[in-house]
This record gives C-alpha cells, sequence and structure tokens, in this order.
C-alpha cells in the first residue's frame, strides 16, 4: 500500500508532465473554443474572418495569412489560425448577410469590447441596406448626445467591419468619413447598396441635412425610404431639425432624424 509520502512525491513529479503539443487547441475545436481564421470573398475584395464555434469574433483584410493572424493577435490579444474556409454553416449564413445586407440572426463575439462600444456597434447594426445615419444620431440614440466622438472612435475600432455596418455611418453634415477599409472602399459600398456618395457629398456642400414633404409635412434623413418617394416638386430640403420643426414638419417616425 503507497504510503503518504509516496503519494505527494508522484504528485510533484506529475506536476512536470507537459502536455503534448496541439493537445489544447484539438481539445478546444471538438467543444467549439477554438478561434480560427478564414478567407471569404467580398465587394472590396478578400477579408479574413475569425470565428468560435458559430460567432464571428473579428473580420480583417490583409495581403498574407501570416499578416491577418499578426493583426488578428495585436486585435484580439491572442493568437488565431488560419484554415482554408469556413465551416459550412456559417459560411452559408455569411454569405447570406452580405447578399442581403443584414447581419440579422449572425451571432458576433463583442466581449472584449466596452458595454459603451458594444452599444454603438448594435445601434449601427439597425440602419438598413442602402441608407446612412450621422455619428450625432448614433449618440443620441444610445442616450449619450454629447458623446458624438466618442462615438466615431467605436465605430473606427469595430472589429467586424462589413457584417456590423459603420460604413453606414456618416458625419452629422452628411458628409462620407473615413473609414477602416478606407474612404473608397466606404463608398464602394455605400453605392453597392444603392446611396449615391456624390449626392450625399452635394446635399453637405450645400448644407442639406433632410428632406421634407409638403404633402406629409414630415421630414426625413435624405436616405430614408420614406424621402427616397418623395416627387421632385414635394421635395424641401431642411439645413436643421430647428428650420423644419419652425416650418410646421414634424420628423419621421422610421428614420428618426430628432429626438
Amino acid at each position: 500500500m503507497m504510503d503518504e509520502r509516496s503519494l505527494l512525491r508522484d504528485l510533484r513529479d506529475l506536476g512536470a508532465v507537459r502536455a503534448p503539443a496541439g493537445i489544447a487547441p484539438a481539445v478546444l475545436e471538438r467543444l467549439g473554443l477554438a478561434e480560427a481564421c478564414a478567407p471569404v470573398d467580398t465587394a472590396i475584395g478578400r477579408v479574413w474572418v475569425a470565428f468560435r464555434g458559430d460567432a464571428i469574433v473579428a473580420l480583417r483584410k490583409a495581403a498574407s495569412e501570416r499578416e491577418v493572424e499578426r493583426e488578428f493577435r495585436q486585435a484580439l490579444g491572442r493568437s488565431v489560425s488560419s484554415v482554408p474556409e469556413l465551416p459550412a454553416r456559417l459560411a452559408a449564413s455569411l454569405r447570406a448577410a452580405l447578399r442581403a445586407g443584414s447581419s440579422k440572426g449572425m451571432r458576433f463575439d463583442l466581449g472584449n469590447l466596452s458595454e459603451f462600444e458594444r452599444a454603438v456597434l448594435r445601434k449601427a447594426l439597425e440602419v438598413p441596406a442602402g441608407q446612412v445615419r450621422s455619428y450625432a444620431w448614433v449618440a443620441r440614440e444610445i442616450g449619450r448626445p454629447a458623446a458624438v466622438r466618442a462615438v466615431g472612435s467605436a465605430l473606427g475600432r469595430n472589429p467586424i467591419p462589413l457584417l456590423i455596418p459603420c460604413h453606414r455611418i456618416v458625419r452629422s453634415d452628411g458628409r462620407i468619413s473615413d473609414y477602416i477599409f478606407g474612404s473608397a472602399a466606404k463608398r464602394m459600398l455605400l453605392a453597392a447598396e444603392g446611396v449615391d456618395p456624390d449626392a450625399l457629398e452635394r446635399q453637405a456642400r450645400e448644407g442639406v441635412r433632410y428632406i421634407g414633404s409638403d404633402t406629409t409635412r414630415i421630414y426625413c434623413f435624405p436616405t430614408c425610404g420614406a424621402a427616397r418617394r418623395i416627387t421632385e416638386r414635394h421635395r424641401v430640403p431642411f439645413r436643421s431639425e430647428r428650420q423644419a420643426a419652425g416650418a410646421g414638419y414634424r420628423p419621421c417616425r422610421v428614420c428618426r432624424p430628432a429626438a
């Protein structure tokens, strides 16, 4: 029978034993806890999608596997191995989301972000394809109207662009702002969704922020579906909420251009 002293010695020796290389990743993979990344072709070229199980963790552009692994390590603070392709079910969901311009039903892992950052990204998810909103709109909608700059910073750190559509958020004056993949990519994505970036910039230069209908006496963001249905002779441009209210117009209940 093993005495207590022998048992303690054997337990100490056991502490020096190391698991075979690769066994931890294999166990994590079986449990759906391992992180990996795979390439996906999109409207702005090839991107790499990092995932854990059926949840998207991050999305980046990179020229090579080595570069993207380095980017994910910097962004997430941990290593992400590359694989040839996404799991079939996740790939199908992602393709459907990109095609529809809506990530409804997809799972995102935003655990590394602050509650404020998560609130900003959740609000960006509400902006429909083919429409834009402003940083100030996001700030007001999440109950932080004075945090416009912080909203811009949070969107600039969006770990999952394209799927969380920060490209649909523009400056308060309507101008196309910066984007994680560059302003040209932002304009391309908006144009693919039916937004005319040149028209947005022209309206911004003219100081037009809202469009009203002289028949309904309602004003909207220019890209709102209701605004697009207004015929030319019934369109009334406004520079501010105050100007629209002073003319007897009320804000659209769908795009909510004012509080």
